[in-house]
């Protein structure tokens, strides 16, 4: 079961208004839905690609300096020490091609 499988579930079965343990899923008149597993292991594959293609935009984020740094840096260093400074995580953290 992967992390993405309830999101995989409502994409594939929009009507499903409830999702339990990943298993089954019920509309809003609380009716039983027959989930169609192909297509959802193939959204959940989907949804995993999409994820680690965007691996990089995670490490940015959490190697950025803090707001209040970066407002530091603009106000004594202007903008170009502040587009400097970002240029280091986005050089150590290159968006793929």
């Amino acid at each position: 079961m992967s992390m993405f499988r309830s999101k995989a579930i409502r994409k594939v079965h929009p009507d499903a208004t409830t999702i339990n343990a990943d298993k089954e899923a019920r509309d809003e008149e609380w009716n039983l839905i027959e989930l169609n597993w192909t297509k959802i292991e193939e959204e959940e594959q989907k949804l995993l690609t999409d994820y680690n293609s965007k691996k990089y935009q995670r490490d940015r984020a959490d190697a950025y300096p803090s707001w209040q740094t970066q407002m530091d840096l603009l106000y004594h260093g202007g903008v170009d020490a502040l587009k400097a400074e970002l240029k280091k995580t986005k050089d150590k953290f290159p968006k793929p091609t």
